[in-house]
């Protein structure tokens, strides 16, 4: 009886083993077959991409350099004597006029070196009137007569040089412009060379760069330039080449440039930094792409054409992509030109082109498409 009933739960367990491994085999055969099935129907569920046509477009060719903004005038006012500081006619950070007059030194000891001098002419003019009406009479010689005159000419030139101290101590701006920060105060005691105020013309303003001297035939006066700087991101200049240096350095084989640049709102300031595109005089037509449209691998570059499939089950037409090997040249912005493989309006995947395959399905969807600019500020990204 015992033994009946260990042969039944054998029986029973070997059973429900059986069934265990028939279950398993059916799940596995059903996994096998939607692999094979999925196998010769890839793509089932189209990938959603951004699309962007091949468009052709007109560059301009341009050479890149980087450059320094300088004032076309630019000084720092100095005292030309030693004097004391006793009025001063200018607040820092204004405009002045050539000729404003900026600081008065002292002048107490020239000008009465001056009245002295006048004194010293008008009897110089006395004594030469009187030497004339006896020179006619012949009371007096001839050299007494040129004596007379050589003491009229001393005394002008000691007045001369009285007026021209207190000229030179009376200090001007030498030409119109800005002033920067007085480094002088009221009663300061200034020695000869000692600095004032700086004084710069800020519109025009040149910027001076340098270019390699392989492009010195292509390089003339009157050549635009685009002209930008940390100092104005939402703006740029646009100056004219108006010199070229007639020499070459010997270290750097650089030519240096030198453009003049309309600074109206005095945006930018001399010593400043600024990037700078030299526009030459060829153009050159491209077919550009996104950039992000390109798929970079060690064989080389390519991009995902999307082109029409055979109709679906349900009638509608369906859309594929095709990888194409391509050579890429130059970007400019969001964009790179091509130079091989692609055709003008041809469509390719603009983003995400790294999740995709050659020959799978897609559809198309632009409303999250990026906004590709060949200018783009750093605001835009």
């Amino acid at each position: 009886m015992l033994a009946k009933a260990m042969k039944k739960r054998i029986f029973l367990t070997l059973l429900g083993l059986l069934i265990v491994i028939v279950v398993l085999a059916g799940v596995k055969g059903l996994q096998i077959s939607a692999m094979v099935t999925a196998g010769e129907q890839p793509w089932s569920v189209p990938e959603v991409v951004t699309s962007a046509k091949v468009q052709t477009q007109v560059w301009e060719s341009g050479l890149s350099a980087v450059g320094t903004f300088e004032s076309v005038e630019g000084v720092t006012v100095s005292a030309e004597l030693t004097g004391k500081v006793s009025k001063i006619f200018f607040e820092s950070g204004t405009h002045v006029k050539a000729g404003t007059r900026l600081l008065q030194q002292d002048t107490s000891s020239e000008e009465a070196q001056l009245r002295e001098a006048k004194a010293s002419v008008d009897l110089a003019k006395i004594n030469l009137k009187r030497s004339r009406r006896l020179l006619a009479t012949k009371a007096v010689s001839q050299s007494d007569y040129d004596s007379a005159e050589a003491r009229l000419k001393e005394a002008v030139a000691h007045a001369d040089n009285s007026r021209s101290l207190i000229a030179k101590k009376n200090i001007r701006a030498p030409f119109s412009g800005r002033l920067g920060i007085r480094r002088v105060n009221l009663g300061q005691d200034l020695r000869e060379g000692d600095a004032i105020v700086s004084l710069q013309t800020l519109n025009p303003i040149y910027v001076n760069f340098s270019v390699a001297q392989k492009y010195f035939s292509k390089l003339s006066t009157g050549m635009i330039t685009r002209i930008s700087s940390d100092a104005m991101p939402d703006s740029d200049l646009q100056g004219i080449v108006t010199s070229i240096n007639p020499e070459v350095d010997s270290v750097t084989r650089n030519i240096q440039l030198q453009a003049t640049v309309d600074n109206d709102d005095e945006k930018v300031l001399p010593g400043m930094f600024a990037k700078i595109n030299l526009i030459l005089p060829a153009k050159e037509i491209v077919s550009i792409i996104p950039a992000t449209a390109v798929l970079n691998a060690p064989y080389g570059d390519s991009v995902f054409v999307i082109e029409d499939a055979e109709k679906t089950t349900d009638g509608k037409p369906s859309k594929v992509v095709r990888q194409q090997i391509v050579r890429v040249g130059k970007g400019r912005g969001d964009y790179v030109s091509v130079l091989e493989g692609l055709k003008e309006n041809q469509v390719v995947v603009s983003s995400g082109v790294f999740k995709l395959s050659n020959g799978q399905a897609v559809v198309i969807d632009n409303k999250l498409s990026p906004d590709f600019k060949l200018n783009p500020k750093p605001e835009d990204s």
